[in-house]
């Protein structure tokens, strides 16, 4: 149960914390349990979506879901794409990669890809039909989620522990840890009809893809690089989507 909890403290910013104490030891093992807070963002998105649209345009209500999705993690994904793009955009080596992703403030590669992230979100979203967009907002979330986790089972962390911004090295799964995962994530692709459940596959590759590319310049892996991950892997899964509805029309 603590392990729940600090999960759902560690990505979201439900004031937890006044309630229970949770030992620093369980947050080692968070990433695993990670779709689990998928369940509940993704749920939070979709119910923004489905409320705005009885009211407003479309995109507006999906603006409105992504707005929720910022309030309820502090925007913490969104910070670790910025950091990302900023450190691999401007960054030439190893050393200064890493420098520019622990840097606070946020650059022009960075803000670029908000830009991009946000107006791919409101339009791909959008153009789907309400309750294929809800039903596409929690897959999404949940399913990339397990994706991005993988890269804690695939790469070494970047830096040392005590050089990390949450002070914390995630543990790689189990194997009966990643049973686990794998199965809270499942379900949420039995959400969407069957003819879309392909999708599923498009966030496997762009992780694939990332983690490589992670792997050639810095060896390994940053909490913002599971951020940007997730981000990524999640757009691939909205795109994908998006281009099935237009095919079967």
């Amino acid at each position: 149960m603590k392990r729940v909890l600090a999960a759902f403290m560690f990505f979201t910013r439900l004031p937890l914390w006044r309630m229970v104490e949770v030992p620093s030891h369980y947050f080692k093992r968070v990433v695993e349990l990670w779709p689990l807070t998928g369940w509940l963002t993704g749920g939070v998105m979709a119910l923004t979506m489905w409320l705005s649209a009885q009211i407003l345009p479309a995109t507006v209500a999906a603006l409105m879901a992504i707005a929720a999705r910022l309030i309820l993690t502090g925007a913490l994904h969104d910070d670790g794409l910025a950091d990302f793009c900023d450190g691999f955009g401007g960054g030439t080596s190893r050393e200064r990669i890493l420098a520019i992703m622990k840097d606070s403030h946020i650059g022009t590669y960075g803000d670029i890809s908000l830009i991009i992230y946000y107006t791919l979100f409101v339009t791909l979203i959008s153009s789907l039909p309400l309750h294929l967009a809800c039903m596409t907002l929690i897959a999404g979330d949940v399913w990339s989620k397990f994706c991005a986790s993988q890269v804690i089972n695939l790469l070494p962390y970047a830096r040392k522990e005590e050089e990390s911004k949450a002070r914390t090295i995630y543990n790689r799964m189990s194997p009966l840890a990643w049973v686990i995962s794998l199965l809270i994530a499942l379900p949420s692709l039995l959400l969407l009809p069957y003819t879309y459940i392909i999708s599923a596959v498009a966030p496997i590759i762009a992780t694939l893809l990332m983690v490589l590319m992670m792997r050639h310049r810095i060896q390994g892996y940053t909490g913002d690089c599971c951020g940007a991950l997730f981000l990524i892997s999640e757009m691939s899964f909205y795109i994908s989507v998006t281009i099935i509805f237009g095919s079967l029309r």
